[in-house]
């Protein structure tokens, strides 16, 4: 890529320099009585995956003597402060992982932003709070984000901008986008390892090529698929998006999450993998459950044959057993979406058994970011039997559906 990076702007000299960093710290939240996540007043991070990645762009920075304000936004608040999506559980955290306290202002732009900012010391590191609390961030009006990146840049004079939250550069945001056109610009080091990670998923790839997805609904990965179809030698389906497939191949789903409006786009991709010679794989037997609860009773049944009254939580043991297989001899394999519920212990079978051969595997294994990234370090598995964890899952899910990245152009359009 013609973009300037990290390294780049560590050159040119940095002590007493203001730096904008825009990280993407979008984390899980739950509050200390185990209240669901986002719950209000939750403040206990339950994967800090987010905020670890972003720590070696914000370190280098600050160790070259930079005065380096962090933007980032958590959940998706309405354009206006809500206390349940304030930044101070990240603020916290950030600071337990530098070594060194970092203050979080009270609001975006505003008094406080401007003092907080105003009274850094070289090599300190600043919150900015949640860059969502303003409504121009998402705004479709490019007038309106033009306008907060004109405010950001106004807090850090002379300053560059590094993009580094790779999660948010399928965005055109004001924080992402605008930014880039009002300071020098800069690809922090993890969008560049994201990029390389993903120009190996499509740039002469090795084969086999193997993807994995799941999750809840096809309708997210319709593009995705249909790109990867032209891609891979097998694509395996699992989550709850696998009854949809199997309800286009004519058999009973039960209760199960069901897309019936995309059960013609479903038929077509089973079509188009057949003419291509693509292996399609879908489960042979799930978990049957009475109900979508942690304790509910449950029963191993043929895929072909979910019983009317209940509902497939997880894929089931001769389906793990044939996912392994199918990925055993894999050169590359990209995984996106867990197997089953993994949040409940009982349903979590699938998804551990799919990450366990990906740690056995020799091959190039990605797993990209969202809910499969909160899976292997919920269910305690080890991140560097991974060639590679994504931050980003639907930035990573667009760049391999073919679509630009807003937040990647930007950076490019500028040199």
């Amino acid at each position: 890529m013609t973009v300037k990076n990290l390294e780049n702007l560590l050159s040119e000299g940095l002590q007493g320099r203001y730096v904008l960093v825009r990280s993407d710290l979008n984390v899980p939240l739950a509050s200390a009585d185990g209240a669901g996540p986002q719950a209000t007043g939750a403040d206990r991070i339950t994967d800090d995956g987010r905020v670890r990645a972003a720590l070696p762009t914000i370190e280098k920075l600050a160790g070259a003597g930079a005065k380096v304000v962090v933007t980032a936004h958590l959940g998706r608040p309405k354009g206006e402060p809500d206390s349940k999506y304030t930044l101070a559980p990240v603020a916290k955290r950030l600071g337990e992982l530098l070594g060194a306290e970092v203050p979080l202002a009270g609001d975006l732009v505003g008094d406080s932003a401007k003092a907080l900012v105003g009274g850094l010391a070289d090599g300190g590191v600043a919150l900015l709070e949640n860059v969502r609390f303003d409504a121009r961030e998402t705004s479709k009006d490019a007038v309106d984000r033009s306008e907060l990146a004109a405010e950001l840049a106004a807090l850090v004079p002379g300053g560059a901008f590094v993009s580094d939250g790779f999660g948010v550069v399928h965005r055109k945001q004001a924080s992402v986008y605008e930014i880039a056109a009002v300071l020098p610009a800069y690809a922090g080091g993890l969008v560049l390892a994201e990029l390389d990670v993903l120009k190996k998923l499509t740039d002469d790839v090795k084969r086999p090529y193997v993807v994995v997805l799941g999750g809840a609904k096809v309708s997210d990965k319709l593009g995705v698929i249909a790109n990867l179809l032209t891609k891979v030698d097998r694509l395996l389906i699992g989550g709850g998006m696998a009854y949809t497939f199997l309800k286009a191949q004519g058999h009973e789903v039960g209760q199960s999450l069901l897309q019936a409006d995309q059960l013609d786009q479903v038929s077509g991709f089973l079509a188009e993998a057949e003419k291509r010679g693509v292996e399609l794989v879908l489960p042979v037997d799930v978990l049957a459950a009475t109900e979508f609860a942690a304790d509910a009773e449950q029963e191993v049944v043929a895929a072909t044959a979910i019983p009317a009254d209940r509902q497939g939580l997880d894929i089931g043991p001769e389906s793990r057993e044939l996912f392994a297989s199918k990925l055993a001899d894999a050169a590359t394999v990209f995984w996106n979406g867990p197997m089953g519920v993994f949040e409940f212990e009982a349903f979590s079978g699938g998804t551990r058994a799919v990450a366990e051969a990906l740690v056995k595997s020799d091959a190039f294994t990605v797993v990209g970011g969202g809910d499969s990234a909160a899976a292997v370090r919920q269910l305690g598995l080890p991140e560097d039997g991974f060639s590679h964890i994504s931050t980003g899952g639907g930035a990573s899910l667009e760049y391999l559906e073919g679509k630009e990245l807003p937040g990647v152009s930007a950076l490019e359009e500028k040199h």
